[in-house]
């Protein structure tokens, strides 16, 4: 699971579901006494409108945490999770209009006189709407797709034949070069046969190894199947792993776990 691919959208996901589940033990009702009833006193309410609405959260940052998240009924796990968020709100928002509905058993705790509504089911509808709105809005709304966790800055443009620093994933460490000239191995002195950094490698299928590299100018990352509809983009300045090659094609994959197809391998520099 990779944290850095959570959006902001979901940030906010995860706390309406923390106060979801805060509400779930505050008072359903305002009264005096000690056996004011909270939303685990009744199985339907609890499971219905904030258990749901927890499991919808969780399923959906699980979804986006995964590179390639499961199926549930046909639908993907985040679909699924966005969908029980919803019927959380749809539950809170019905439950509220009429709270004794659900709690006909203890109506006469209170004299026969109906209660205030109590802070669990206001907090509670309050945040399942925040829920549901968050995770229908989040592929919707550029604010709320930028990344939660901000990713490192770009390292500044190295010349041609210096040693890349270490950025994202960057495995190797800066090798030490004797007298100032560049060992072999290393960019600018590559071993008899190796390709010259910016051209990507020639390597046979069957004799393919992963390699970092990173793009001179941003460039579209397409599906694997073949869609026309870029999956990503690839940003100067950061390190991406090459997995497979297709062609004059490379098969990266990204920072939170994403692999798409690299169509244009022209001026990558390799680590």
């Amino acid at each position: 699971m990779n944290i850095r691919s959570l959006t902001r959208g979901d940030g906010v996901v995860i706390g309406a579901a923390v106060l979801l589940f805060i509400a779930s033990f505050l008072a359903t009702f305002d009264g005096d006494g000690d056996d004011i009833p909270n939303a685990w006193d009744n199985l339907g309410l609890v499971m219905s409108m904030y258990i749901a609405g927890i499991a919808g959260a969780a399923l959906i940052v699980v979804a986006r945490a995964l590179p390639q998240p499961p199926k549930v009924a046909g639908l993907d796990l985040g679909q699924f999770g966005v969908a029980l968020t919803i019927f959380s709100a749809w539950t809170a928002f019905w439950t509220i209009i009429d709270p004794m509905g659900a709690f006909d058993d203890i109506f006469s705790a209170f004299g026969g006189n109906e209660p205030d509504t109590g802070a669990g089911l206001i907090l509670g509808l309050i945040a399942a709407l925040i829920l549901a709105a968050a995770a229908v809005a989040t592929p919707l709304v550029p604010a709320l797709k930028g990344p939660l966790v901000p990713a490192a800055r770009p390292a500044a443009p190295q010349p041609y034949g210096a040693q890349p620093p270490g950025g994202y994933g960057y495995p190797g460490a800066q090798q030490a070069s004797f007298g100032g000239q560049p060992q072999p191995g290393q960019p600018g002195h590559p071993f008899p046969g190796q390709p010259q950094q910016g051209q990507p490698a020639a390597a046979p299928a069957g004799d393919f190894s992963p390699f970092w590299f990173a793009v001179p100018v941003p460039r579209p990352l397409f599906p694997e199947d073949g869609s026309p509809t870029p999956i990503a983009e690839l940003a100067p300045g950061t390190w991406y792993l090459a997995v497979e090659q297709r062609g004059q094609a490379l098969v990266a994959q990204t920072q939170d776990g994403r692999r798409g197809v690299l169509q244009d391998t022209s001026g990558i520099q390799r680590g």
